[in-house]
């Protein structure tokens, strides 16, 4: 089954800019003087603002360095298209850097600046597959980057670089590089396995078109305000947070992700001291604020300004946007301001979401037949039923198909399938990953030959023109908004203690109270069986996945060798592994499980 956009089809974007950097020159000539962006440090104090004048003057100053610093001993300067690593602490500095790529035509690559004692192999798989030229940070970060690249002979040879210091009289010496909405604007790496994250390259041109997108289902306008906590290195953070209040010309107000996650009354605040309309965040985000926002700290809130809240990067609960509404709306918040919404790093943003107005859209189905990519609507009478919300229909060009993942063919409208993407927000693939980028971003419907279509590996059906996700084909993990690969977590696991046997864990989660909790399953060495210090085992492994994943793991299973499945190829079964652990059916040693009731 194939939807786009219905009756109500929007226009189709006006290409008054082909690139990011014309906008931003227009902005700072028709109103220099305006506020583009603020950040709150802490979350509550402004440590500093930018209006377009000075972020287009910076982006360029830093753009001319860029040229300078980067020229070949012949005196040329780069070619359009070289990378720069982008390692930034919230605020507005990674915003002037980016921008200063694109003003340079140099690729930028953003992603979070390493913490001490943390395992550098991602962020030298980005730096090795980017062939990023250089790494741009701030005054404050680079000693402490300069010490721990030294211990790395691939990171020492790349320049560091700071750009919080570059004058930006400098901009008066930028001379603007031949840019088309074609041109690469910047690699966003997705999580990958160890040792091989991908970057998604995203052009200006998708760029523009997801910006279209997401200005016309959210109705953006200039009076539109925006408070974002997200981080600015992942995709959401990056194009709704910063891009998108530039190309729609309202303010975007920034707080660091960490001063949330601490206080999440910070974010609600900022949205009532501004009178913000356009903020959202991952189902969790939602769900923090529930869990720690006190009655008394209500008082203190106005959310009647905000229309759109949107939920997206994991999976929306219904269950979250009731109870969240049933609490905060003695604040003025309304139900109909909840904006579910689908989309993907590899479509640029945006895929799918409702129209504005609109109230979130729900739908129970029967977990059994979903369990076997089938759609049965619940009549009220059975005990096994899943309530799944809607992510609403595609805008402007974009197309949604359902395919069966084996087979290629269009689902029926009561099968579960691969949910498939076409428009102009698609991005152009993997950087340099020829065979990968064919087989995710080349996709042809086997019975009308319909494409090239994005395959994005997540499971969903089509009812009534509303996009209903339902789950993943692989095995990536979603918690928190973030995509982590089970590989990843086993990887961290298995040496985390010597008693541990390598290649013998399973990483996989499980929907508890709504949200979804790691948890791990780890076979143990024969020699260590009878030894073992169960309690000392897991809490190095929760040390590990803490210390490299940023997580939680929500409970951890040690079992006996040669116990976990696996297929014949020698892959974990980590479904199977799943279903055996909620059976009861495995070999458990030890388990920090502590009678939680997971079953």
């Amino acid at each position: 089954m194939m939807i786009s956009t219905d009756i109500r089809q929007l226009p189709q974007v006006e290409n008054q800019f082909s690139t990011f950097v014309e906008l931003l020159q227009y902005r700072a000539e028709k109103q220099p003087e305006k506020i583009a962006f603020t950040f709150l440090e802490n979350g509550e104090r402004e440590a500093g603002s930018f209006t377009y004048h000075s972020l287009d003057q910076q982006a360029k100053a830093i753009a001319y360095q860029l040229q300078l610093t980067q020229k070949t001993g012949d005196g040329v300067p780069p070619t359009v298209g070289d990378r720069a690593l982008l390692l930034y602490p919230p605020g507005l500095e990674f915003i002037a850097a980016f921008f200063g790529c694109l003003f340079a035509g140099v690729v930028a690559v953003p992603a979070y600046p390493p913490r001490r004692n943390q395992n550098l192999s991602r962020l030298l798989a980005i730096v090795a597959d980017a062939q990023a030229t250089v790494i741009l940070t701030t005054k404050s970060l680079l000693p402490q980057l300069q010490e721990w690249f030294s211990q790395s002979a691939e990171l020492a040879a790349i320049q560091l670089s700071a750009t919080d210091d570059v004058d930006s009289n400098l901009a008066a010496n930028w001379q603007p590089p031949q840019l088309s909405k074609d041109t690469l604007a910047f690699l966003q790496y997705t999580s990958g396995s160890t040792g091989t994250p991908k970057g998604v390259m995203v052009s200006h041109g998708n760029l523009l078109q997801n910006s279209e997108c997401i200005k016309e289902a959210f109705e953006l306008t200039p009076e539109s305000i925006s408070v974002t906590w997200l981080p600015s290195f992942h995709d959401m953070g990056l194009i709704d947070g910063i891009l998108q209040p530039l190309y729609t010309g309202f303010l975007g107000v920034l707080i660091p992700p960490t001063s949330f996650v601490q206080q999440p009354i910070r974010w609600l605040k900022a949205i009532s001291r501004y009178r913000a309309t356009h903020c959202g965040g991952p189902n969790f985000g939602y769900d923090l604020c529930m869990r720690k926002i006190t009655s008394e700290q209500l008082q203190q809130l106005d959310l009647s300004s905000w229309t759109s809240a949107y939920s997206g990067a994991e999976p929306v609960s219904q269950e979250t946007l009731e109870k969240f509404t049933a609490i905060f709306q003695a604040c003025g918040f309304r139900s109909s301001a909840f904006y579910p919404c689908y989309g993907l790093a590899e479509a640029t943003l945006m895929v799918s979401g409702g129209f504005l107005q609109d109230k979130p859209v729900y739908c129970a189905v029967e977990t059994e037949a979903l369990e076997n990519n089938s759609v049965v609507i619940s009549q009220g009478e059975q005990q096994k039923v899943k309530q799944l919300v809607s992510c609403g229909h595609a805008w402007l060009d974009t197309q949604i198909a359902i395919a069966h993942p084996e087979t290629l063919i269009q689902c029926q409208p009561d099968e579960i399938g691969e949910i498939w993407v076409s428009g102009a927000t698609v991005a152009g693939g993997y950087w340099q990953r020829l065979q990968e980028t064919q087989q995710t971003f080349h996709a042809y419907l086997a019975d009308t030959g319909a494409g090239p279509f994005l395959r994005t590996g997540d499971l969903g059906f089509v009812r009534d023109g509303e996009l209903f996700v339902t789950g993943r084909i692989k095995d990536v993990m979603i918690i928190r908004g973030r995509n982590h690969y089970p590989q990843d977590i086993e990887l961290t696991v298995e040496q985390s203690h010597p008693a541990l046997r390598p290649s013998f864990g399973a990483a996989f989660t499980l929907t508890i109270n709504g949200q979804e909790k790691l948890i791990v399953v780890q076979e143990v060495e024969r020699n260590w069986l009878r030894k073992l210090d169960g309690e000392a085992v897991i809490i190095a492994i929760r040390k590990a996945v803490t210390q490299q994943h940023e997580l939680q793991v929500y409970a951890t299973f040690l079992i006996k060798t040669n116990t976990i499945t696996k297929t014949s190829s020698g892959k974990i079964q980590r479904r199977l592994c799943r279903d055996k652990l909620l059976r009861g059916e495995l070999d458990v040693l030890a388990s920090d499980n502590n009678n939680v009731e997971i079953f």
